[in-house]
């Protein structure tokens, strides 16, 4: 018997037609098309992206489901500690995005660093002369601080290293890295530029607050493509305005899209991007081709990748 699956966002058309060809396929997009599809169909697998959540509420109405999967690596938006307890399966595509945020992360720091955006705005005005008042700088010999040192974050080191910058590190984990491992308040002192790599969990909620970017250089940089509340955005905004730090680029808000936030948004020293590093035509076909075929595994009695069940040791 062909197994039952809801989508709750659209995936890329090559994982799509993956799945057709071995289940039936249902879409849920929103609360009222959800609750049409398991009013009439058991649900044994449902499939989100980064927007829609999979709570308690939903796994409860569906007493069939065997997998919960995100076409992506965080699973902010998933109830793994629910799943879990109901042996839900919780499939992800880790690792999968290290490459192209690390591409981000160094093009905002390039922008940033060098006023691109601004440069680039001034010409498409017709002021050619605001080269005149020009003070962009380069990343090349800048220490760039890394916070969280995961898949993420040693792709960034590696690109830096390659634009001539040192690397210094803060992790909770010690490694062997050929970079220098140091204290958090060390990092932040003796960084001119602050990278975010972390994942958001009740010790890294508002990681960075007013204490922090206080002790940060007052001509350092602060990027986040991580995840938007590692901020605490109105300690930022307050940073900003009085000159603690030089400048802010994000591809991560803690509201998205932001209303609380808009105010470090508009700022002129802030360049942010609508989350959307993770969205190259190359990533967004990988994170769901692969998050679909293991998915389909499951749903057919064949053993998915282990690296892919986040949940795997739930299942021991």
């Amino acid at each position: 018997m062909r197994k039952n699956v809801m989508l709750l966002e659209t995936i890329a058309d090559e994982a799509l037609a993956i799945l057709r060809e071995h289940v039936n396929v249902f879409t849920g997009y929103d609360k009222a098309n959800q609750e049409v599809v398991l009013a009439k169909e058991e649900i044994h697998a449902v499939i989100t992206r980064g927007k829609m959540k999979v709570d308690e509420a939903l796994m409860v109405s569906c007493p069939h489901l065997q997998v919960v999967a995100r076409c992506g690596v965080g699973l902010d938006n998933v109830d793994v500690k629910t799943a879990s307890a109901r042996k839900i399966r919780v499939i992800n595509a880790p690792g999968s995005n290290a490459g192209t945020i690390a591409e981000h992360s160094l093009a905002l720091m390039l922008m940033l660093m060098r006023d691109m955006y601004t440069s680039v705005d001034r010409v498409k005005q017709d002021d050619w002369n605001w080269r005149n008042q020009y003070a962009g700088d380069e990343l090349n010999g800048k220490t760039l601080g890394i916070l969280g040192m995961g898949n993420i974050g040693k792709r960034v080191a590696r690109l830096a290293n390659a634009f001539g910058m040192d690397v210094v590190y803060w992790s909770r984990s010690a490694q062997e890295l050929p970079y220098r491992q140091l204290p958090l308040n060390e990092v932040l002192q003796q960084s001119d530029i602050i990278s975010l790599h972390l994942p958001l969990e009740k010790e890294t909620e508002n990681l960075i607050g007013k204490a922090q970017l206080a002790s940060m250089k007052p001509q350092a940089l602060l990027i986040n493509t991580a995840r938007g509340a590692l901020i605490d955005h109105t300690a930022l905004l307050e940073a900003l305005n009085e000159g603690t730090i030089a400048g802010f680029a994000a591809d991560v808000l803690p509201d998205e899209p932001p209303v609380q936030s808009l105010g470090v948004v508009k700022h002129p020293r802030v360049i942010v991007t609508p989350h959307s590093a993770s969205l190259t035509a190359t990533t967004y076909r990988k994170m769901c081709v692969y998050t679909i075929k293991n998915v389909v595994a499951l749903l057919t009695g064949h053993d998915p990748d282990k690296e892919s069940v986040f949940n795997r040791d739930s299942f021991v």
